[in-house]
């Protein structure tokens, strides 16, 4: 997975989590099914980052320097 899809993945958790936020703060209903919705997406995203970062071979060279 290439990094710029990563980041549309953490993207698209914050418009959930903002939209989210905004349907709770008008009192609509599935606020929480969006926050929960765009929270778990921004998990995903972060530890697909993480595990990208950990991958890369230059991330591993800059770490035994």
């Amino acid at each position: 997975m290439k990094v710029k899809h990563i980041l549309a993945l953490f993207i698209l958790g914050l418009i959930c989590t903002i939209l989210g936020a905004l349907f709770k703060v008008l009192h609509w209903q599935f606020a929480p099914e969006l926050l929960t919705a765009g929270t778990f997406i921004k998990v995903i995203a972060g530890l697909l980052g993480i595990w990208k970062l950990f991958t890369n071979q230059e991330f591993k060279k800059f770490l035994d320097s």
